[in-house]
């Protein structure tokens, strides 16, 4: 048995967060693999289900942010279980938004969930950070991590969540490398396809511009060709003016 466990903070108001894609990935997951409905226990909401034949408990603690440790802590006791059989789903602040890295044990990185799960369970649990990217101003931190992702993140979003959810049978079998590069190219292949199928059509070549003309032969109206006569009397009048002879 393994305990799969997603970072975030209870209710509607926190829901599209940044600091929320821990249970976005648990979300994803659940659905993926069918797992049972999410039912409350341990502070938490709770789903089982069962990835590349182990049995998967997936849990989202409803006690906000800084006291997950409390939640997962509580279950790990019941099911008797280990800190090498915890992963923990979260927001890295210092990835690329997009990126996912996994690890084994650490620091909490200045992440409240992940330091109150290191008071309560140990530090040698395995990690899938999930990037959301730096503003770049220190003071700009609190506000994008409790802040909804932008509309414009939206495709990335819902694509690496899937690739996530698609390959958590790497994770339950402990294959980080592959759990990795497998989301890695998923993603690429979601948003960047290279299938034929999916090239854009060729454009059309472009129409050619007439011949530039000098603004005095464009001013003047098109005239038909005016036919010379060649006997009578305009014809002898023309001769005289031109000195035709």
């Amino acid at each position: 048995m393994l305990l799969f466990a997603g970072l975030g903070n209870p209710g509607a108001q926190y829901q599209n967060n940044r600091h929320n894609v821990g249970f976005m990935a648990a979300d994803a997951i659940a659905r993926r693999h069918s797992f049972s409905p999410w039912t409350k226990k341990f502070k938490a909401l709770v789903a089982e289900g069962n990835i590349a034949g182990e049995k998967i408990i997936l849990i989202k603690p409803q006690t906000f942010m800084n006291l997950s440790g409390q939640s997962v802590g509580e279950a790990m006791r019941f099911y008797k279980l280990a800190p090498s059989d915890l992963t923990v789903f979260y927001d890295e602040l210092d990835l690329v938004a997009g990126k996912v890295r996994v690890k084994v044990g650490g620091g909490a990185g200045g992440h409240n969930g992940i330091r109150s799960l290191d008071q309560h369970v140990g530090k040698d649990y395995r990690r899938v950070r999930i990037g959301i990217g730096h503003p770049g101003v220190k003071e700009m931190v609190h506000g994008h991590v409790l802040g909804d992702f932008a509309k414009a993140d939206k495709a990335w979003l819902e694509a690496l969540l899937d690739a996530i959810a698609d390959n958590a049978g790497f994770v339950a079998k402990g294959d980080d490398s592959g759990f990795m590069n497998k989301v890695t190219v998923g993603l690429r292949d979601t948003l960047q396809p290279t299938g034929d199928d999916d090239r854009p059509p060729p454009k059309a070549p472009k129409a050619q511009a007439p011949k530039a003309q000098s603004h005095i032969r464009q001013a003047r109206p098109s005239q038909p060709a005016v036919k010379v006569p060649e006997t009578g009397p305009m014809a002898a009048m023309l001769k005289k003016l031109l000195g035709k002879e």
